[in-house]
């Protein structure tokens, strides 16, 4: 049994197009600014192939709360960034993010949605309405993550 979720947020940053999207298509930039960066301050990276855009590759292994996994930039425009997202600990899923980067007056509009299916014991439990929302849990990060974001890009 599986669920399917999608978790989108959306914020305005007062920076030009241009640079938030560099923050977003260049992985090592994450450092600055993604939610999941304080889950471990031992947290071992890799990065792969090129510096930013289509095929540039994080990974990432640490502890109980960071867990393992790996994110890859599938497709890159000026107006968008798409992630493979691929978690290996503390559970196996495979989801998607995309990161739509609109130009506002003075400014860029993103909108961050995740998309993804739980299998096994957390599609079950998600079915029954057991665990915790996806949209609550994933949602506060994707808020924090891009509260972070408009700071370094207004910075």
């Amino acid at each position: 049994m599986a669920t399917t979720f999608s978790v989108s947020r959306s914020a305005t940053i007062d920076a030009d197009p241009a640079l938030v999207h560099r923050l977003v298509d260049d992985l090592r930039e994450w450092r600055s600014w993604s939610p999941w960066e304080d889950a471990d301050p031992h947290l071992e990276r890799s990065y792969t192939g090129p510096e930013r855009g289509v095929g540039a590759r994080y990974a990432w292994s640490g502890n109980r709360r960071a867990g393992r996994g790996s994110m890859e930039i599938t497709g890159s425009t000026p107006e968008q960034v798409d992630l493979l997202l691929v978690l290996k600990r503390p559970f196996r899923a495979t989801d998607q993010a995309v990161f739509r980067l609109l130009p506002r007056r003075g400014g860029t509009e993103v909108t961050w949605r995740t998309t993804g299916r739980r299998t096994g014991v957390l599609g079950v439990l998600g079915v029954l309405g057991r665990v915790v929302p996806v949209d609550r849990v994933l949602g506060r990060d994707v808020e924090r993550g891009l509260a972070r974001l408009t700071e370094v890009a207004e910075a």
